[in-house]
Formats: structure tokens, sequence, C-alpha cells
């Protein structure tokens, strides 16, 4: 499939359903988690989910910028009673993140789109770091 502005949209507005479901997830999160292992990762996810919804600012703002219209559906969200698994499944969407992001910064290179490849490098050095916090504590 060829590469053009109107696909790019599509695929930025995806990924925006997906940092709405991020900062949702995240806050939920934050409110369940148990354990005094989690206790400092649990007020470092709330800081995520802000982080997340940055991230929507910014695609929301490159979309429009492009001519497109910013999305209000939201992605699925994971739950789950257990601490352990509420973190796993932070870090599927993280990986997750980091996967769209990488691809969608090489479709933004392709269209000379330099200003949204940009945004989105910003976007995934700290997608890598949500990454990186959510690691620290699962590999305790």
């Amino acid at each position: 499939m060829k590469l053009t502005k109107k696909a790019l949209l599509k695929a930025l507005n995806k990924d925006l359903e997906w940092e709405y479901a991020a900062a949702i997830q995240y806050v939920q999160h934050a409110a369940l988690i148990t354990g005094p292992e989690y206790e400092s990762i649990a007020k470092e996810i709330l800081v995520h989910s802000q982080e997340e919804m940055q991230h929507a600012v910014s695609l929301s703002d490159q979309i429009a910028f492009l001519g497109g219209t910013p999305t209000v559906d939201v992605e699925r969200r994971d739950v789950s009673s257990d601490s352990k698994k509420m973190l796993e499944q932070d870090l599927w969407g993280e990986d997750n993140a980091i996967t769209r992001y990488k691809e969608r910064i090489g479709q933004a290179e392709a269209l000379k789109e330099y200003g949204l490849r940009r945004a989105l490098e910003d976007i995934l050095l700290m997608e890598e770091e949500h990454k990186r916090d959510l690691l620290t504590v699962l590999r305790r």
C-alpha cells in the first residue's frame, strides 16, 4: 500500500485513540494498584497518565495541522484485579506505542513531514521512559 497523507492521518488518529486509552488505563490502575512493592510506581503511573494526555494533545495538534480531524474515539483498555498484571498490561501498551511511533516516524520522514517527525520523536522518548519505569518495578 502506498503511503499517503490520508493514510498517515488515519494512522495518527489510531495512535490518538491509544493515547486516550493509556491515560484512562493508567488512572484506573493507579487507583487500584496495591502492595508496598508498588507504592512508588502507583504515583509514577499517575504522572504517566498526564504525559499520555500531553501526547494526545500533541497528536491532535499535528493531525489538525495536516488537515485532519482529531478523533474522540478511545481504543481498548485492559483491566485486572492483580497489581502485577496491571503493570504488565501497561508495559504491553508502552511496547505497542514504541512500535507504532517508530513506524510513524519513518512514515513522517517518507512524506517529508519533518515537524511531525520531531513531535513523534519526543513522544517516543517519553514512551521509552515509561517502559523503563515499568520494567524497573516488574524485574524486582
